[in-house]
């Protein structure tokens, strides 16, 4: 008997449901519980009576894994509704990223040029550091990240993934 492993991908996961006290922790807990993985985790309130809130969540299985998380979150008495953004098709994702950067001289003026090319803004600025914003999909906060280690990078907060479908149509 062979055993093929099948490909993890990365999907995005939007879960609409009601907006209580516990629900991230039961969602998240049943992830814990299988022994899936979540790369990213935001929570917004969606409705203007605040009774609906919006869970994206970034993970990482093959088809039947992603399935099985589906169908397992679909049963959550709370959940409205799971929608897999990365199988519907077209999408848009961003994540944000302040980045603190401390520099003088020579690193301080590559950090101002790398931060143009990636289309950052100085959101604080001392004379030794800058803090940086810099907002888009994860390959390209990850690649200024990077790029800042080498500048005289401090540290990092992350919103994580925000994500919403394209066109007319709910998602």
């Amino acid at each position: 008997m062979k055993i093929h492993a099948e490909a993890a991908e990365r999907h995005t996961l939007s879960v609409l449901v009601d907006n209580e006290p516990g629900i991230l922790a039961r969602i998240a807990g049943m992830f814990t519980a299988r022994g899936y993985n979540i790369e990213s985790l935001t929570v917004t309130d969606v409705s203007e009576d605040e009774a609906i809130s919006r869970i994206t969540i970034v993970t990482n299985g093959s088809a039947r894994v992603i399935d099985q998380i589906i169908a397992q979150t679909e049963r959550m008495p709370p959940v409205y509704k799971v929608t897999d953004l990365t199988e519907i098709g077209p999408h848009v994702e961003r994540d944000m990223a302040l980045v603190k950067v401390a520099g003088t001289g020579d690193h301080r003026i590559e950090a101002l040029r790398l931060a143009d090319v990636y289309r950052a803004r100085v959101v604080d600025s001392t004379t030794g550091s800058f803090v940086f914003e810099v907002t888009g999909n994860s390959e390209k906060v990850d690649s200024f990240i990077e790029l800042m280690r080498e500048v005289g990078l401090v540290e990092v907060a992350r919103t994580g993934v925000v994500a919403i479908g394209r066109g007319k149509e709910a998602s």
